[in-house]
């Protein structure tokens, strides 16, 4: 299983890179995630045409409202906890790993940096920013690959 994660899109519309991402980029995908701040109702309305699974960032506006802080979501054998975050960067993995009971993978957003690592046997995923890098980083999505085990990848957009 292939699961498409993207995060901090913080687009007004519907760009070519965002169609890029959902339509080639993540075109084999089983699932495709979204970790919050789509900020517009026009691209919610589109992730949302695509089969998108999204949880509310804290940038995203009131006709957004609908959508939930948090999700579980399972993915073989495995549980996925998808979440924005909030806050300084500094400590956001701490802050929002208590969300959730028993997973094995905690996907989240909000600081527009990639992060993939396996910390005391839970896999750590934060796909970076589609449109809006920080730091270091550039523009970027990520893969969960699920086997035998949970797996990922990040993927930057050029």
């Amino acid at each position: 299983m292939k699961i498409g994660v993207m995060s901090d899109t913080h687009l007004g519309r519907v760009s070519d890179l965002l169609t890029k991402v959902v339509e080639q980029v993540f075109s084999d995908a089983d699932m495709i995630l979204h970790a919050g701040d789509i900020v517009s109702g026009e691209v919610f309305n589109y992730l949302e045409t695509m089969g998108v699974m999204a949880v509310r960032g804290n940038m995203d506006w009131s006709d957004l409202s609908s959508l939930p802080a948090k999700r579980v979501l399972k993915a073989g054998r495995f549980t996925l906890g998808l979440i924005h975050g909030w806050g300084p960067a500094t400590g956001l993995r701490e802050r929002v790993r208590p969300e959730f009971d028993l997973i094995d993978c905690l996907v989240f957003g909000h600081s527009h940096e990639a992060f993939n690592q396996v910390v005391n046997g839970e896999l750590y995923f934060n796909p970076g920013s589609v449109s809006d890098p920080r730091g270091r980083g550039s523009a970027s999505v990520g893969w969960l690959h699920i086997g035998e085990d949970i797996r990922g990848e990040i993927v930057t957009i050029v």
